[in-house]
């Protein structure tokens, strides 16, 4: 399977977002790392409240397979972290490596 990388735009309700963040950078990063899925870099736009990340996953199995995976497991219902009470838009685009 070939390399899928996306690029991750979240809207986070502005009072939440170092809270996001942070909940993001210890739990989401290591359980998505434990998944397979790599994390290129993750940025913060305090001006519009965005976090932005990149993500890619190469495998047997398909991105959208994978992170089926990783939403069903038990480690992530375990981390009690939902993304609706932080998120107030999302914008997910599939990218390729231009440089």
């Amino acid at each position: 399977m070939p390399r899928t990388v996306q690029l991750r735009t979240y809207t986070v309700q502005p009072e939440k977002l170092d809270e996001w963040v942070r909940h993001w950078r210890e739990l989401v990063v290591p359980l998505r790392r434990e998944f397979g899925f790599e994390i290129h870099g993750a940025w913060v736009d305090r001006e519009r409240s965005q976090h932005t990340w990149v993500v890619s996953y190469e495998g047997s199995e398909t991105f959208e397979e994978r992170n089926a995976a990783y939403w069903a497991s038990p480690q992530r219902e375990a981390m009690g972290l939902d993304p609706s009470q932080y998120l107030v838009g999302d914008e997910v685009r599939v990218v390729e490596e231009a440089l």
